[in-house]
């Protein structure tokens, strides 16, 4: 393979699709190198947020050849990574007019190279997504464009259609009827794999149009995909094989079940019935990646799923939602989310003192005796409990034990994350931030637990009253703490004030 060069940076990249789940992570990964990249959006106004300050955003749409030739202007290298399944329309025949408008206009500007992710799959019964897929590749190849087509089976990342799918309906049934596509073999992908073929195709030495096929190693079934993530999330699931259920009925199933609604259900249960399996090696004597297995492309999805949680800061996350707005606890991804907010008048750095004192001797500033049950109960299961206690009463230090809690992350003055070590059916963390507000601090308590199986879903909301209760008094009683030190201290340093002399 060849290195970048810095004449490679100077060129102008088109990508659109950028709002999109391959399409996010390829701009990141752009921008990462220093490339020069135009989004092309119908909704300017929805990716300015997103995008880098260098990253120039042209309004468009592939369905409007008058708005492509702008977009266009000096490009060098196009991405093309739309399409229209959730149209109301003919998906097929709109993804087909999208393709001949963006070919045409990619032709008059003298665009070097379209790029283009579609569907794995051969044969002649390929579904209508599948075919759909296939068919934008070869308009975009006739074009008279260099164009490199990837074919990709299943890709592995949340936020992936198919995966997503699969990922609802392992943590929602514990037993579920399958019907004949759970046995299809595919040959699923990372979503950083995914990515690496995207940029390396940059800097492809071909001048020609050339169609490669890319997959991890592993050729497997969907039920050896279903039962991995299950084993991977410590779930016991059981399926019950059955000759029928169309892909029309599937949908309607995995509409109750699962984010994907049945038009677009329908068309990727019709799809799964078609093995998507790499039959053609040449991907691997052009480029250098050598892509992930499944389960390990499974556990970097699920760690990498975790980091970004842990990275949200949820007084930015709950700015434009408030306190808790739905009963239960608002849903991010597969975990649930309680937060509440309260203002003090003390400096980040005092506001701080209190939450490195919870537990231990100090105890939980509210409802001390439901936390000594819930610690019992824990032992009665074979848990820590609260017998743990604390290692020092002030400070706490990341890795530190509290109690039936463990200290994920100590920011000074700023977050505390801990992380639950009680026995629970999912994973439980309890935050808190504390950021400067007008001439004091705001500080935010933030429980998030990730459910696993119904049973977890069940936990949560059956004590979601109870965990109101507490975590708002306890709140309450950070605050009260807050307060009195803050009070104590400004009445120290009345005390301790000179006095003016006597003129007696």
């Amino acid at each position: 393979m060849k290195t970048r060069s810095s004449e490679n940076d100077s060129k102008l990249i088109l990508l659109t699709g950028a709002t999109g789940y391959v399409g996010g992570r390829l701009l990141h990964s752009l921008e990462a190198a220093g490339l020069r990249v135009r989004c092309l959006s119908r909704h300017p106004e929805a990716l300015r947020q997103r995008v880098g300050l260098a990253t120039q955003i042209a309004q468009g749409d592939v369905l409007d050849l008058a708005s492509l030739a702008p977009a266009m202007f000096g490009v060098h290298t196009a991405y093309y990574l739309v399409h229209s399944m959730a149209s109301v329309n003919s998906f097929e025949e709109e993804d087909a007019r999208a393709a001949h408008a963006f070919a045409s206009a990619a032709r008059h500007a003298g665009v070097k190279r379209i790029i283009y992710l579609g569907g794995l799959g051969r044969g002649r019964d390929l579904s209508a997504h599948l075919r759909s897929r296939q068919e934008v590749g070869r308009i975009l190849r006739e074009s008279g464009v260099p164009t490199i087509e990837f074919r990709a089976s299943i890709i592995i990342g949340s936020g992936s259609a198919s995966f997503e799918m699969i990922r609802a309906l392992v943590e929602k049934l514990a037993v579920m009827i399958t019907p004949r596509w759970v046995k299809t073999r595919t040959q699923p992908i990372a979503i950083e794999d995914v990515i690496a073929y995207l940029l390396q195709a940059l800097d492809l030495g071909i001048t020609d149009s050339r169609i490669f096929e890319i997959g991890g190693p592993d050729q497997i079934s969907y039920l050896d995909l279903m039962m991995e993530y299950a084993d991977q999330r410590g779930l016991k699931r059981w399926m019950i094989p059955v000759p029928v259920l169309s892909p029309r009925l599937s949908s309607l199933w995995l509409g109750l079940v699962t984010p994907v609604y049945a038009r677009v259900g329908r068309e990727l249960v019709d799809s799964l019935r078609n093995e998507t399996i790499v039959r053609d090696p040449a991907v691997n004597e052009v480029f250098s990646i050598r892509p992930l297995g499944f389960r390990q492309a499974l556990s970097r999805a699920l760690a990498n799923e975790d980091q970004g949680f842990a990275e949200t800061r949820w007084s930015d996350a709950f700015s434009s939602l408030g306190d808790s707005p739905q009963w239960g606890g608002v849903k991010f991804g597969r975990r649930i989310v309680d937060s509440r907010s309260a203002q003090v008048r003390c400096s980040p750095a005092a506001a701080f003192r209190p939450l490195e004192r919870l537990g231990g001797r100090t105890g939980w500033y509210f409802g001390n005796w439901l936390w000594r049950l819930r610690g019992f109960l824990d032992l009665l299961f074979g848990g820590a409990g609260m017998r743990r206690g604390r290692r020092v009463p002030d400070y706490l230090f990341a890795g530190d034990t509290l109690d039936f809690w463990r200290v994920e992350e100590v920011q000074r003055n700023r977050l505390l994350r801990l992380s639950a070590e009680m026995r629970l059916p999912g994973r439980a963390w309890l935050q808190f931030e504390v950021v400067p507000f007008g001439a004091g601090s705001l500080i935010r308590q933030t429980a998030i637990f990730d459910p696993v199986g119904v049973l977890g879903q069940l936990y949560w909301y059956v004590l979601y009253p109870i965990h109101q209760f507490v975590f708002a008094g306890m709140l309450k009683g950070i605050v009260r703490a807050m307060d009195e030190s803050h009070e104590s201290r400004e009445i120290k340093k009345r005390s301790d004030a000179p006095t003016a002399p006597s003129l007696r």
